[in-house]
């Protein structure tokens, strides 16, 4: 069975890009392909200029850890751990220096200095995904993945966490690769795929395609 089909896609560094579709459409699956969480039966990804056919499952963790984070749906805490220590872990993992301090300024950055020692049970929703963001940016990753990052939110929070996540991105020039059924959180990224049954198509925005309508109408008039 054949679940992606001529993907051809090409993610500059410090993009943000959409990639929406309907449920069973094969967008986590081609999340997981991206994020070297999966193998291709063919073709080939390269992240940041390297071809992920080529390493094993080992070499595969190791690039993971070094150029890529993930926010999930369903944040994906430590239940052990308190907010520090989630925040830290990928940081204490990657061998980074003064993890703890790092976490510290990360979690007052996303607005949970007064948050440390809860843990996630102790969290709202909006709090929990805001430990998850905080967690994603401490190692400075090349690649972000987001999927369905706002999913289990209110309107309200799930606004404040747009904020965060698009405002780090900025910040900190990490291409963000999100996968969403939010038309309005798509919107803004600066790019919007489509996945339908296992194809993927850019969505040409309204200035683009003015743009294009005017050089067309110039190259008419030159003719």
């Amino acid at each position: 069975m054949t679940i992606l089909n001529g993907i051809n896609m090409d993610v500059k560094q410090g993009e943000s890009v959409a990639i929406l579709g309907p449920s069973g459409s094969g967008k986590s699956t081609l999340l997981g392909l991206l994020a070297a969480l999966d193998s291709p039966s063919s073709g080939s990804i390269k992240l940041d200029g390297v071809a992920l056919e080529n390493l094993d499952e080992e070499a595969k963790a190791a690039l993971r850890k070094q150029k890529v984070s993930f926010i999930f749906q369903s944040f994906m805490l430590v239940d052990t751990l308190n907010a520090l220590e989630n925040v830290m872990l990928p940081a204490e993992l990657a061998g980074v220096d003064k993890a703890k301090q790092k976490a510290e300024a990360m979690l007052e950055r996303v607005g949970l200095s007064h948050r440390l020692t809860h843990f996630p049970n102790q969290l709202s929703g909006g709090e929990q995904q805001r430990v998850a963001i905080a967690r994603a940016f401490i190692c400075e990753p090349k690649v972000l993945f987001a999927d369905e990052p706002t999913g289990n939110l209110d309107s309200a929070n799930s606004d404040k966490i747009a904020d965060m996540l698009f405002e780090l991105n900025r910040e900190s020039v990490t291409t963000l690769v999100l996968v969403s059924h939010d038309m309005e959180l798509a919107s803004r990224c600066q790019r919007q795929f489509i996945m339908d049954s296992g194809r993927l198509t850019e969505k040409v925005s309204d200035s683009t395609m003015a743009q294009s309508a005017e050089l067309t109408e110039e190259a008419s008039a030159w003719s």
